[in-house]
């Protein structure tokens, strides 16, 4: 259902079988922000990958299984949280060439530095909020907008993702601009030109955002499954 760059990304090949409990995997190559890494698949298999010192904190071993209880007391003891899952969302494959193939509207196109003004306005009339959690800037890799009568009305961006090749995106339209689509056919130009370049483009919202959730699924992304990590300050 989902490319290879998606699934060796999440489950590298030296890592053993999932289970319906997590499954350990140490990995030394983990940043300090994502040292304890938890992964439920949609498919009900379930992933935890930690840093070889976290490992040693939780008293864990590799391959190991653990329990979401079991996992619950080894944090609390070390004083340690999570942050609180996220979604993540693909596009499947087997829509990755209809995606590119079709045809985008004129109004929506990639933005660049000359797009400054367009942006900057867009920026001050979004909600803080949104800029916050889409983190969607002109400088990324990709940015795309949907302009209509010279308005700015919806803009999404992407960059890849830790030095992988996924892209990760985020998405803002305008409140007086929702349920038009246009956050769909902004995300969706995008994304054909990231599959072009050879990037996965990875979606991603918290669990309570049910409209970004309902954007994704519009789009034609899938669920592959939910991410948490641990909480830093």
């Amino acid at each position: 259902m989902f490319s290879s760059a998606v699934t060796t990304y999440w489950k590298p090949e030296s890592a053993p079988e999932i289970s319906d409990d997590f499954t350990v995997v140490i990995d030394p190559t983990l940043s300090d922000s994502r040292s304890v890494s938890v992964l439920s698949v949609a498919d009900g298999r379930r992933l935890l990958t930690v840093t070889p010192a976290r490992a040693a904190e939780l008293a864990l071993s590799p391959a190991a299984t653990v329990s979401d209880e079991e996992l619950a007391r080894r944090l609390a003891a070390a004083s340690l949280e999570l942050n609180g899952p996220d979604h993540l969302f693909y596009l499947p494959v087997a829509q990755q060439e209809a995606l590119r193939l079709a045809p985008v509207g004129a109004q929506t196109r990639p933005l660049t530095d000359e797009d400054a003004p367009l942006f900057e306005r867009f920026a001050h009339e979004a909600p803080e909020d949104d800029l916050d959690d889409a983190f969607v800037e002109l400088d990324h890799w990709l940015v795309f907008g949907t302009i209509l009568d010279g308005r700015l009305v919806s803009t999404a961006s992407m960059y890849p993702w830790d030095g992988s090749r996924l892209a990760d995106l985020g998405v803002i339209t305008l409140p007086e601009f929702r349920g038009r689509g246009l956050g769909r056919t902004t995300v969706r130009a995008m994304s054909a030109l990231a599959i072009d370049r050879g990037y996965e483009p990875q979606y991603r919202c918290q669990f309570d955002n049910v409209s970004s959730v309902a954007l994704a699924a519009s789009a034609g992304f899938a669920l592959f499954g939910d991410w948490d990590v641990v909480a830093t300050e």
